[in-house]
């Protein structure tokens, strides 16, 4: 098979791997649709560590080919959709909660892409296949639930952790796929003003599609400036950072309401420190959380639920579309932020 390899920091490229085996609770999937993710790019510049020869990728959506032994309730040719993370579902920290931890390691449940081959193939075994397979309704397309495994996962996850609640305010920070999808989030969970804080025009107005009250365009105006003055120097109860840098992060916490919840979603590659006196010497009450997307079966039920209701069509964030043998080319595109970019479907 086909299959997108991670060959060395700067060089990801279209390479040919056998078909995988699968074993006892794993499920052998035929990738229908998936796509690229930053996370994928920071592995491509040599900034995320991962081996040579690593299948990449971690938002599949597929039709079952083969079942392993001991699963049950699937049959082959079942569409499911299958979460960025996989967990085991029977460690302590599965069994406490939290999936994205599984294993006790940071990072843990995190595994196609990661520490096993991913799914920008043309199959892909899911390990632990009873926890981690959804099946997909049959009025839903794949292109509807896409975003399910991570960046729709991902960005609600920073709104549910940033404890927003009924009458919030509340700033999200960058509005790429996953502050989009934070902005879409905390709509859902209730906040009655949302600030977004982008500079590129279509993602200005994808913001406010999905559920923005107000863009700030940083490059023409201070955004903490802004927006101290729209909440007449109060501040935000909830400030969501979603681009990864010391400025955007800092900035959250100079905008943040004593008492107010910092959510973070960036993947940082630097060094990030705390300025003073935005945290109030330590004394302020704020709360600072971060979230790597919720996965497992579970998780995905419930976001192919908010699909199906209607309340959130992410569709319109799929802006380009490609064939499998041209993913060096969506690289480029993407990770170059070219053409309008948002997300792009690979269809194997």
């Amino acid at each position: 098979m086909q299959a997108a390899t991670f060959v060395e920091p700067g060089s990801i490229r279209l390479q040919e791997h056998r078909i995988p085996e699968i074993g006892p609770g794993e499920v052998l999937l035929r990738v229908t649709t998936t796509t690229i993710c930053g996370t994928d790019v920071h592995i491509m510049k040599g900034e995320y560590p991962v081996r040579p020869g690593l299948i990449i990728g971690h938002e599949p959506v597929g039709v079952i080919e083969s079942i392993g032994a001991g699963v049950t309730g699937y049959e082959v040719g079942q569409r499911v959709v299958v979460g960025a993370i996989t967990p085991c579902g029977h460690c302590h920290p599965c069994l406490g909660g939290s999936t994205s931890q599984c294993g006790g390691k940071a990072m843990g449940g995190w595994r196609f892409g990661n520490t096993i081959d991913g799914c920008q193939a043309e199959y892909v075994r899911v390990p632990d296949a009873m926890v981690n397979l959804e099946p997909v309704p049959d009025e839903l397309t794949d292109e509807q639930v896409l975003m399910c495994p991570d960046i729709m996962s991902t960005g609600f996850g920073g709104a549910e952790n940033g404890r927003i609640r009924i009458g919030d305010t509340v700033v999200v920070f960058a509005q790429g796929p996953i502050g989009l999808c934070a902005t879409a989030g905390a709509r859902l969970q209730g906040a009655t003003r949302i600030i977004a804080v982008e500079s590129v025009p279509e993602r200005a107005e994808m913001a406010k599609r999905l559920g923005a009250d107000s863009v700030i365009d940083f490059t023409r105006d201070d955004p903490v400036a802004a927006i101290m003055e729209m909440t007449g120097g109060m501040g935000v109860d909830v400030a969501i950072e979603a681009l990864g840098t010391q400025q955007t992060f800092e900035s959250c916490l100079r905008v943040l309401r004593p008492g107010g919840v910092l959510s973070s979603l960036g993947v940082y590659s630097g060094k990030l420190t705390l300025p003073l006196d935005a945290f109030a010497a330590g004394l302020g009450d704020h709360s600072i959380v971060t979230t790597l997307c919720p996965g497992g079966k579970e998780r995905m039920r419930r976001l192919l639920n908010v699909v199906k209701s209607g309340r959130v069509d992410l569709r319109p964030m799929i802006t380009h579309r490609f064939s499998l043998d041209r993913i060096e080319e969506a690289y480029d595109l993407f990770a170059n932020q070219q053409d309008g970019v948002l997300k792009v479907a690979i269809t194997p």
